[in-house]
């Protein structure tokens, strides 16, 4: 199976943004309220995976708890052919120490995917094509070791509405290069729109750290997008927010979504990042 590439490691910014718009979305009244429980109500799908421990007592107790974020090389998510998880990441929130780390997991991580045990070793990128969500939950489970409390997977083609919504982001590139028609001069702070955005996240090959130089490149960005609080709100709107759920799927319901917002949200505003 062929795959394009480039366009896979940016979907994980997309699943970070809309869980960081719900959180931040409750503070806008019940209208928008509403219209955010129905987007995010007709993204829900379970994983078809027992989970490790009862998430809604870890939620209740406040307790710190683990998403798994994926983002697929497939076009939608109606077809036959899944596709692979070529972005991974697994983000861990922690309201008793007010802290967020997000781990970056590179896709040809080696791995024994459960239940394909005779293919192994096996790119950990195969487990969504080969199992779905759920073996994808327990590969990543098994490998760090730890609960995945909840998921949510997306397609490409959230990142340039989020980043040309909220009026382009400042990001200083990390080496000099150029992609799809934009050039990139390393330490100088450059305006980026949606496009640019998706050009300077795309680039693997000439970055001499590979796949790690690029998940560098693709947490900047998302944080270039958080740090932009002001313009959360115009986020906010039904229109946006269904273009980003239909291209999203998840176990996290609203009630979920509540809870977090509530009890979590402090955590979230101080960020680490880090990959395997």
């Amino acid at each position: 199976m062929q795959h394009k590439k480039g366009t896979h490691p940016v979907r994980n910014i997309i699943l970070v943004m809309l869980l960081l718009l719900i959180i931040g979305g409750l503070a806008y009244g019940m209208s928008r309220y509403r219209s955010l429980k129905n987007s995010v109500n007709s993204s829900f799908k379970a994983s078809g995976l027992t989970k490790e421990r009862n998430v809604t007592n870890q939620l209740s107790s406040k307790k710190p708890i683990s998403i798994l974020l994926l983002g697929t090389d497939t076009g939608s998510f109606g077809r036959s052919d899944r596709g692979r998880t070529d972005s991974m990441m697994v983000v861990t929130i922690n309201p008793k120490t007010n802290k967020t780390t997000v781990t970056s997991v590179p896709r040809d991580t080696a791995v024994s995917i459960p239940g394909y045990t005779s293919d192994s070793p096996s790119k950990i990128n195969a487990a969504y094509a080969w199992g779905g969500t759920k073996t994808t939950i327990k590969t990543v489970q098994k490998m760090l070791n730890i609960p995945i409390d909840f998921y949510a997977l997306v397609n490409l083609g959230g990142l340039k509405k989020v980043v040309n919504k909220v009026g382009g982001v400042d990001v200083t590139p990390t080496l000099s290069f150029s992609n799809l028609g934009y050039t990139f001069k390393k330490g100088i702070k450059t305006h980026m729109n949606g496009k640019k955005a998706l050009a300077y996240v795309d680039m693997r090959y000439k970055d001499p750290q590979g796949d790690y130089g690029r998940q560098t490149r693709q947490r900047s960005v998302l944080m270039a997008i958080v740090h932009k609080t002001g313009s959360v709100s115009a986020l906010l709107n039904q229109e946006f927010i269904d273009s980003i759920s239909s291209e999203t799927q998840t176990d996290l319901t609203f009630d979920d979504l509540t809870m977090i917002a509530k009890d979590y949200r402090t955590a979230t505003k101080n960020v680490k990042q880090t990959h395997l």
